[in-house]
């Protein structure tokens, strides 16, 4: 990722212009990174990224809701939503085979992917046929997560990305860190910072006298993609929707670098997940609706693409269509996790998360952030790592990613159902394991319940106080106590009181018994 400068001439006439390979992301890889908690208590003390994501999200969060009340029929489309992608998920099968057939029919080339690797090779085989050393895309999750852009660095091809947050974090040597805001955690003066230090090592440099002004950042963005716009000859998207009656795909954005990578192309490659088929054109309809207020907080998203295949004279004359699996049949299987693929990638979820807010997308350690990568990712990529297992602990449980999730993903059902699922397939002895079966133990018969409600009557006799003492609880425990007040044991334990409570009654006194 550190090659010598390489000249690139456009047939075209646009000047030639000296680049390097695609700036490096930092050298961590997603699956080896520390669990949660470490993440998350180094990200906490970072008092610029949490200044940047409390505004950032604050600002998207309200402008969501003034749109979405304008709406009075907005749980009918939630429950719309939620409805059509369970019917398309309980036959997803059969509309794979149609949309494969539609999308045939239209002139577009299908490819499958079991993996990330099988997807991976496709579109480097791809690339490599039509000459080219180069290519523009879409923002695209589906590529994040197969880590598409190493794949192709490490096979020669450079892959420049051209939404404008995604450039911001690729010339940043940096990752993404939110799903629809990839540089929510940057504010415009390291932005600026990033343009005047990186952009003129990879192309077109920015303008002298470079402000802040985010006009001005964007203008110099355009300039320096311009040149890659014009001379692409391959361009990699991925899709929002795909729908199986019709052949054709969809992408939503806002800045129009989609629509110049999805037309100007001689050959387009499109990375679509399997979930995100609909069944029929009429059913765009709802999403349509639910996704620009739930995403950018916009009544409509100012570009609306939709091809369906190759059109002579039209847009790129080759198109290839990869389906990606990688662990989405997985996914289907779980009866309780599998709502998770409902996800329409909106981010109203990390927008309104209080934990998201405070530590960011980088401590998730997953391509995927916020309350949904905490249920998405393990169930995709497993529990093996030490991150994937604190993932699905990542939440408070306050249930606010429910109530503002377009289709509906309960999604405190879901971590606690993967916290289950992590504690079974961790069978090992960790504190918490040894604490549960203790708890089980205790819990298991009701003498041994009872004597440790006996144990902490005498606990609350003798020590004085409303808490159990002024200063937190060494060890272990102190980072709890440490910022909680907790009461000590009552003096009586609930079965004593009631003992006490029917003798004085009597049995058959009926105000007593109430």
């Amino acid at each position: 990722m550190t090659a010598e400068p390489t000249e690139t001439v456009a047939d075209h006439g646009v000047p030639a212009v000296h680049e390097r390979r695609t700036p490096a992301p930092p050298p961590v890889t997603l699956i080896g990174m520390p669990k949660f908690p470490k993440n998350a208590k180094k990200e906490l003390g970072n008092a610029q990224l949490r200044s940047n994501l409390r505004h950032a999200t604050t600002t998207i969060r309200n402008k969501r809701a003034r749109v979405v009340q304008e709406l009075p029929h907005w749980e009918q489309l939630r429950l719309a939503g939620e409805a059509i992608k369970n019917r398309t998920l309980r036959h997803l099968d059969d509309y794979l085979i149609q949309l494969e057939e539609s999308l045939t029919a239209n002139g577009a080339i299908v490819h499958w992917a079991n993996d990330a690797d099988e997807a991976n090779q496709i579109v480097i085989d791809i690339t490599r046929s039509k000459g080219v050393d180069e290519v523009v895309k879409v923002k695209s999750m589906a590529t994040q997560e197969i880590d598409l852009n190493e794949a192709l660095e490490e096979a020669g091809i450079a892959a420049w990305e051209t939404d404008l947050a995604e450039l911001i974090v690729q010339l940043g040597h940096d990752r993404p860190s939110h799903i629809l805001v990839p540089a929510i955690h940057r504010n415009r003066s390291e932005v600026r910072e990033i343009f005047l230090e990186e952009m003129g090592r990879y192309g077109t440099p920015p303008p002298e006298g470079l402000t802040d002004d985010p006009a001005m950042l964007a203008g110099a963005a355009r300039v320096h993609l311009r040149d890659k716009f014009m001379r692409a000859k391959v361009a990699v998207s991925g899709a929002n929707f795909a729908i199986a009656e019709t052949g054709t795909l969809v992408v939503v954005e806002s800045e129009g670098n989609g629509r110049m990578c999805l037309t100007l192309p001689e050959t387009l490659i499109s990375i679509v997940g399997i979930e995100k088929t609909l069944p029929t054109f009429a059913d765009l309809e709802v999403f349509m609706q639910l996704l620009p207020r739930s995403s950018t907080a916009e009544r409509m998203n100012p570009y609306t693409s939709m091809w369906s295949g190759v059109r002579e004279g039209d847009g790129p004359q080759e198109v290839h269509v990869v389906l990606v699996d990688n662990g989405r049949t997985k996914v289907l299987a779980d009866e309780v996790g599998r709502q998770a693929l409902r996800c329409i990638r909106c981010s109203a979820c990390l927008n309104i998360c209080p934990v998201y807010e405070r530590v960011g997308g980088h401590a998730y350690g997953s391509v995927y952030p916020g309350p949904i990568g905490a249920i998405l990712t393990p169930q995709l990529r497993g529990t093996a790592s030490e991150v994937d297992k604190s993932l699905p602990y990542a939440s408070s449980l306050c249930g606010a990613c429910f109530e503002v999730c377009p289709v509906r993903i309960n999604i405190p059902e879901v971590l606690v159902h993967l916290r289950n699922k992590v504690v079974e397939e961790n069978p090992g002895p960790s504190l918490q394991n040894i604490g549960m079966k203790a708890g089980g133990w205790l819990m298991g018969k009701g003498s041994r319940f009872g004597m440790a409600g006996k144990g902490a009557e005498a606990f609350g006799t003798v020590w004085p106080g409303s808490k159990i003492g002024p200063l937190p609880i060494p060890g272990w425990a102190a980072g709890w106590t440490g910022a909680r007040d907790m009461k000590k044991p009552a003096t009586e334990t609930f079965r004593d009181w009631w003992k006490k409570r029917e003798k004085t009654a009597g049995r058959g006194d009926q105000e007593g018994q109430a």
